[in-house]
């Protein structure tokens, strides 16, 4: 597996990331696990990077399924559905496939949503920005995932009360949970940091992003067999 933070591109943005993820943390903020992002091919290939870029998800921006989020303010509002991915155990930089199935507790349904307030022209800047992180909601665990597999399962999403999404490969477009979790480790054990037991991962959006319209009131993501997250959007006026 390539290690992407040979990528001086990479090494950069992480330096800073982390350094506001410290930052964070010292001002009394409780780090809750990883995000991934950019991993669908044709992301990769305009970035030039063979896996996807990392952030960090703080307990601030967790929010509870059935909520309602205010998007006032906001440049580019983006709703991802997604799979947490809970870590059982500590996985360390050099972990191999075993490991990381062994370290994979369970998984849950997700919502992730960010605001594309920075021009996608770096990477350094998009990892400076956190990869555009705002909130996440997360489902139950199914301990029955244990491993990572979602075979047999089937994600919908609903936009508004209508379907706008049906998926039943759900690692078409993220690529393998297993191999992503292996990622995530590797590269924080690059940047000095650890995949820690009782942290997740959301594993990149499932199908296309949506990108949130002024008249958007609710997205739920529900997978058949995992169970289903909601969120609402309070009324925001139409950019001018």
């Amino acid at each position: 597996m390539a290690n992407a933070i040979d990528d001086p591109r990479i090494a950069a943005g992480m330096a800073v990331e982390l350094g506001k993820r410290r930052e964070a943390i010292a001002a009394g903020g409780e780090p809750i696990g990883w995000k991934v992002g950019f991993g669908a091919t044709a992301a990769m290939e305009k970035l030039h990077i063979d896996m996807p870029l990392i952030g960090f998800l703080m307990k601030a921006g967790l929010v509870e399924t059935g909520s309602t989020v205010s998007l006032a303010g906001w440049s580019k509002p983006v709703a991802e559905p997604e799979v947490a991915v809970y870590i059982g155990s500590d996985l360390g930089g050099d972990a191999d496939e075993a490991a990381a199935v062994a370290a994979i507790a369970g998984l849950s349904p997700a919502i992730e949503l960010a605001d594309l307030n920075v021009a996608p022209d770096t990477i350094e800047a998009i990892l400076g920005s956190n990869i555009y992180q705002r909130h996440v909601i997360l489902g139950a665990m199914d301990r029955s995932r244990a491993g990572g597999s979602v075979a047999g399962l089937r994600t919908r999403v609903m936009r508004n009360g209508d379907e706008a999404a049906s998926e039943r490969a759900l690692e078409a477009n993220t690529g393998r949970i297993v191999a992503i979790v292996r990622h995530v480790a590797a590269v924080l054990a690059a940047c000095g940091e650890r995949l820690k037991a009782g942290e997740f991962v959301i594993a990149g959006s499932i199908t296309p992003p949506f990108f949130l319209e002024p008249d958007d009131r609710e997205l739920v993501h529900a997978v058949e067999g995992l169970g289903e997250v909601s969120v609402r959007f309070s009324p925001r006026e139409s950019p001018r």
